[in-house]
């Protein structure tokens, strides 16, 4: 009988067709550390596609506190969390995040994705229900796929429609709303108080995804539900370390019962090498700069602004973020592979997204901001995506959405 990988590997063009096109924009290989000016191909580059909100990747204590780890503990655990993997860093590392989130107690992941494998599959039964914003990040999508729940999707913070959507449920199952804090391609952020009364009014857990939150909003960066003042209101926050955080990993807090028995059921924990010590100790670290030197959050928020109103101001669309995350909306495919790879030859590094991740007609580039950047070098990366804009006859149009709130909560 035939074999049929093959022919379907074959079959997949999405790839060829780019690269044919001399577009392809993916797997860039950068020489040099994580920071607002890399080097690729020996050439210096200005990063504007980075998650790392604060800066931190290459911040000396981060690296000293890494260094130290793997002295003191090896490279790795050879073992999950369940049997040998359990270093005393990894447990002192889960009081800490427990507390800055404001929770009892917290449990690490290897990678933010799979804690939202591990969580989503492990809290829902074959009669029970999560509910997830279309715009939800792929690990939660994924994990509600593992999960036995009924998976419902509502319109993006559309609250009438989640309402809808609760009010024909079975009053006594078991209902989670999972969601993002802050939507990673849009730049928005959850209507959480609303959700919190839709909860409380139809009996839904709530779990806020808040990878691209902590760092960037709530009391000292603590996140979505800090920002609103309802951390009482949310019964799990999970977060990622590889971005504000400088590291590799994730973890979800909660009550110390719910972490307990995650710690038991989440087979992505269960099942995967523990968190090597090194990433761990760069958490650490980067929680005390957090918590202690609260100018790289008011840097990062100075530079939105100021990114936020040039762009604004050459005419590019950018939704309704509200977040560092800016979307410049370019509503063409090609164009935007184009866009990106001709910024790339005026070094300039910015990451295209397109269908499928966004209807095509919503493609757009996703500018990032952190709190390193130099207004010199955002000046630059702007009136260089405004020149090649206008020759490759991008659209422009008047913003229609929220301007950047500079309050931080």
């Amino acid at each position: 009988m035939q074999k049929k990988l093959k022919s379907k590997i074959e079959a997949f063009k999405d790839a060829t067709i780019i690269k044919e096109k001399g577009l392809y924009p993916y797997f860039r290989s950068i020489e040099s550390g994580q920071d607002t000016m890399v080097y690729i191909e020996g050439k210096p580059v200005l990063m504007f596609g980075s998650n790392s909100y604060l800066g931190l990747t290459n911040h000396p204590r981060i690296k000293v506190a890494a260094q130290k780890a793997v002295e003191k503990y090896g490279s790795g655990c050879a073992g999950s969390r369940f049997l040998n993997g359990t270093l005393d860093i990894h447990i002192e590392l889960e009081k800490r995040l427990a507390a800055f989130v404001g929770k009892e107690d917290a449990l690490l992941f290897s990678t933010g994705f799979q804690v939202n494998l591990g969580v989503l599959s492990a809290i829902g039964g074959r009669n029970d229900y999560l509910l997830l914003d279309e715009y939800d990040h792929a690990s939660i999508i994924d994990g509600a796929r593992l999960s036995f729940s009924k998976v419902l999707k509502y319109r993006h913070n559309d609250m009438d429609d989640l309402e809808q959507k609760l009010r024909i449920l079975p009053e006594d199952a078991l209902k989670v709303i999972a969601v993002d804090g802050i939507f990673s391609m849009e730049g928005d952020i959850v209507n959480l108080p609303e959700i919190v009364k839709l909860a409380d009014k139809y009996g839904v857990n709530i779990y806020v995804d808040d990878a691209h939150s902590l760092g960037v909003i709530g009391e000292k960066g603590a996140g979505t539900a800090s920002h609103f003042g309802l951390t009482n209101e949310v019964d799990l926050i999970m977060g990622t370390f590889s971005k504000s955080l400088a590291s590799l990993g994730g973890f979800v807090a909660s009550d110390a019962e719910t972490i307990d028995y995650l710690k038991h059921r989440a087979r992505s924990l269960l099942f995967s090498a523990s968190m090597t010590p090194s990433a761990a100790a760069s958490v650490m670290a980067a929680l005390d700069i957090i918590e202690t030197e609260p100018e790289h959050m008011e840097r990062l928020w100075a530079n939105t602004n100021y990114a936020q109103k040039l762009l604004l101001d050459a005419g590019f669309n950018l939704g309704r973020t509200q977040s560092p995350i800016l979307p410049i909306y370019i509503r063409d495919s090609d164009k935007t592979f184009l866009l990106t790879k001709m910024l790339l030859e005026q070094g300039v590094f910015v990451n295209p997204v397109v269908a499928p991740a966004v209807p095509s007609e919503e493609s757009l580039i996703r500018f990032s901001l952190m709190a390193t950047h130099t207004f010199d070098q955002i000046k630059e990366a702007v009136e260089k995506i405004s020149n090649i804009a206008k020759q490759i006859g991008v659209e422009l149009s008047a913003h229609e959405g929220m301007k950047v709130s500079k309050k931080i909560v």
